[in-house]
């Protein structure tokens, strides 16, 4: 899938679960709101125990601004990142907002994202491509 694409930067992020967890019960939907679009939410919160795939989006997102390079800074928004899942389970990306132009100025067309979580900790990998 990569033959004829460059790798432009990757970013990778690792988080306990249980400081989602405790977020979650400080913060609930004003914290989902930020971080996550109404489709991602409606995706986790399906999963009975949905704390671990909140701890992996929150990793990949983290993960994308390492490919971005940009940290929270310049107008950045959790939800200028959508991540969603296809049929068979595998996790796909929408960059909006800053984080579309950002990636448009580093030449990256695509991020490839790849998420793994346990009850304890989630992590994420992103790697940032151009045509």
């Amino acid at each position: 899938m990569l033959i004829g694409m460059r790798i432009v930067a990757t970013g990778i992020d690792l988080i306990e679960c249980q400081r989602i967890a405790e977020l979650w019960e400080r913060h609930g939907d004003r914290m989902v709101n930020r971080l996550l679009t109404p489709a991602e939410w409606a995706y986790v919160r399906m999963h009975k125990d949905f704390i671990p795939r909140l701890a992996g989006r929150f990793a990949a997102k983290e993960a994308i601004l390492k490919v971005l390079g940009t940290g929270w800074r310049g107008g950045i928004a959790w939800t200028d990142m959508e991540i969603l899942n296809d049929r068979a389970g595998s996790p796909h990306l929408t960059l909006s907002g800053e984080c579309a132009r950002v990636a448009e100025r580093l030449g990256i067309t695509r991020i490839f994202i790849s998420i793994s979580h346990t009850a304890n900790y989630a992590t994420a990998m992103a790697t940032g491509v151009s045509d």
